[in-house]
């Protein structure tokens, strides 16, 4: 298992797919010229759009998608795998899945995994969000091979959801993904202690290409964009919102160090939960 360079790519993808394939394709360029063979986007690289009507008008299925075509053009001409971190797909169906996509350095696709977990939630700033109302969620989570390393897929809110990653790490994951757009509320709070969590939880790198600023649909994301090693350290980030690319050096043994100091993957056993209730208080009320 050899060394290799991994980039997260940090965006402020706008309403235009057209426009982001540009950045897209400028981003992942210099990301390349860096020496990175495995190079990540963030989450919905495609276009970033709130408007109900807007999103359906903007949106199209896989073979048809300019982020798809633009990936798999850059991930062959760069000799690449090029981890586009998600983007919106409408499906046979006719809903939309936020979609993940790998693409192998001849161009073809190793892998694609739909979003589990969206993002319900009410926040104390007064911004709600009801992915679930515009994605149908995946059920299947996935681990795949880049050359030297086993990549397991994840994407923004799946973060907060441990069991997923649990699981890939179990099925030989030494690398997770969590391309993301976070918003900076939540960001600033949680964005980084849980990365290096899932990271120290798994003895795993992680990488986690983000979003980040003030964006055309007038949300704004958090960016810091992170690459984390199996200890949970921090070995690059992207400190601040702006358009950015981050590289570092992953090795797959150090993955397995990580497991063999602390093995908790293989010392985990099974047990059952006893919820009973409490006993009352004498004198409490009936």
């Amino acid at each position: 298992m050899g060394v290799f360079k991994a980039a997260a790519v940090q965006m402020r993808s706008g309403e235009s797919p057209e426009r982001n394939a540009v950045d897209l394709e400028r981003l992942v360029r210099e990301a390349a010229g860096l020496g990175a063979t495995y190079i990540q986007t963030p989450e919905m690289t495609g276009a970033l759009v709130r408007d109900k009507e807007a999103r359906a008008a903007s949106f199209t299925s896989e073979d048809k998608d300019i982020i798809v075509s633009t990936a798999r053009k850059l991930a062959r001409e760069l000799g690449i795998f090029l981890h586009i971190g998600s983007t919106a797909i409408l499906r046979a169906d006719g809903k939309l899945a936020n979609r993940a996509m790998l693409f192998a350095p001849d161009g073809a696709t190793i892998a694609s995994y739909d979003k589990i977990h969206m993002f319900d939630v009410d926040l104390d700033n007064g911004e709600s969000w009801r992915e679930s109302a515009a994605y149908e969620p995946g059920t299947e989570a996935v681990v795949a091979e880049i050359g030297g390393a086993k990549l397991g897929f994840a994407v923004c809110y799946d973060l907060r959801f441990p069991q997923l990653f649990r699981a890939e790490a179990l099925a030989g994951a030494d690398l997770l993904s969590v391309p993301a757009a976070f918003t900076r509320q939540t960001g600033e709070a949680h964005w980084h202690v849980l990365l290096r969590a899932r990271a120290i939880e798994n003895g795993a790198y992680l990488v986690a290409a983000a979003q980040g600023g003030l964006h055309e649909d007038g949300r704004e994301t958090y960016g810091h964009s992170l690459i984390v090693d199996p200890w949970g350290r921090i070995v690059a980030e992207a400190a601040h919102d702006q358009p950015a690319v981050i590289v570092a050096e992953i090795d797959p043994a150090q993955s397995l160090a990580a497991r063999r100091k602390i093995p908790n993957l293989k010392n985990a056993r099974e047990f059952s939960i006893n919820a009973g209730e409490a006993p009352r208080l004498r004198g409490a009320a009936s």
